[in-house]
């Protein structure tokens, strides 16, 4: 079992959030990012000394702006920094963790330029469980759907790496390493149970393995 197994008591009841379109994280997963903009510098300083968790969030840009910021999904991801390290140039190069699904409840004032909210975790409790396993229904047909959507975009993989890569880990890693739109990713987010999220990747893939079915990575900053 992993040495941070957190239960509902332990999870922060306030969290600062890195809003960044495209940039999914699952609980179990992981996201590397490089962090240099002043605000996000500030959000790890203070996770560092805050149990070391913070949430990754999408903003919304179906949604008019607040005084904070870009709009946001009402569902994001918390995350603890599991690797950190700082460069030369005071970048910050970092691993997070997910730990738990959350939903907007309220987001407080600016403090530190970065944003907080209040978080609510009603309803993700199934996401600490680090026992539970979700095989895939049909590896065989996620896998063949998967090299027709890396074909289309011309995208290398490890394919022995790919195959012999447990059903949970797989499933997590895809959802989150696939360049999909943000509301797919948004969407793989929020389903209820790893079973749904698997069947909803599959889907994603097929569509994205038609020819000429060849979407843009999504615009603006990306993880490391």
């Amino acid at each position: 079992m992993a040495a941070f197994h957190p239960g509902l008591q332990d999870l922060p009841r306030e969290i600062g959030i890195f809003p960044l379109p495209g940039a999914l994280l699952l609980p179990q997963g992981r996201l590397p990012l490089n962090i240099f903009e002043r605000r996000y510098l500030n959000l790890i300083e203070d996770a560092l000394g805050q149990g070391r968790m913070f949430g990754m969030i999408q903003p919304d840009p179906g949604q008019p702006a607040a005084e904070t910021g870009p709009a946001l999904f009402k569902v994001g991801c918390l995350g603890r920094l599991s690797s950190f390290s700082e460069t030369d140039d005071g970048r910050f190069l970092i691993t997070l963790t997910g730990v738990i699904r959350f939903r907007v409840a309220a987001e407080l004032p600016l403090a530190r330029l970065h944003r907080v909210v209040r978080p609510d975790y009603a309803g993700f409790e199934a996401d600490l469980n680090l026992l539970a396993r979700a095989p895939l229904a049909d590896r065989a047909a996620l896998l063949a759907a998967l090299r027709a959507f890396f074909r289309a975009r011309s995208i290398e993989a490890n394919w022995s790496a790919v195959e012999q890569t447990p059903d949970d880990e797989l499933l997590t890693t895809l959802c989150m390493v696939c360049p999909f739109e943000p509301r797919e990713k948004q969407a793989l987010l929020e389903v209820p149970s790893p079973h749904e999220r698997a069947r909803l990747l599959l889907a994603l893939l097929l569509m994205g393995g038609q020819p000429g079915a060849h979407n843009e990575p999504p615009p603006g900053s990306k993880p490391s």
